[in-house]
């Protein structure tokens, strides 16, 4: 079963952030803690890790480098 990669919250108040770069390409094998990609907070610019390991699927819709994205959103699948 595919797990969803969602965007994390990264404070109390935190709603959307910016979506960064993503550290491992489509297709690739990911481990529990791998950096999967990179959110920007009004605070913080932090490496999201993997919870969970398999093969990283990310759609083609999936935000681009700058674009905002919100607590919850749906990135990719493992």
């Amino acid at each position: 079963m595919a797990h969803e990669i969602t965007v994390p919250r990264l404070g109390w108040t935190m709603e959307e952030g910016t979506f960064g770069e993503w550290l491992k390409e489509d297709g690739e094998r990911v481990e529990v803690g791998d950096p999967l990609f990179v959110l920007e907070s009004d605070k913080a610019t932090t490496d999201v890790e993997a919870v969970d390991s398999g093969i990283l699927r990310i759609p083609p819709d999936t935000p681009q480098q700058g674009d905002p994205v919100s607590v919850g959103m749906v990135l990719a699948y493992l």
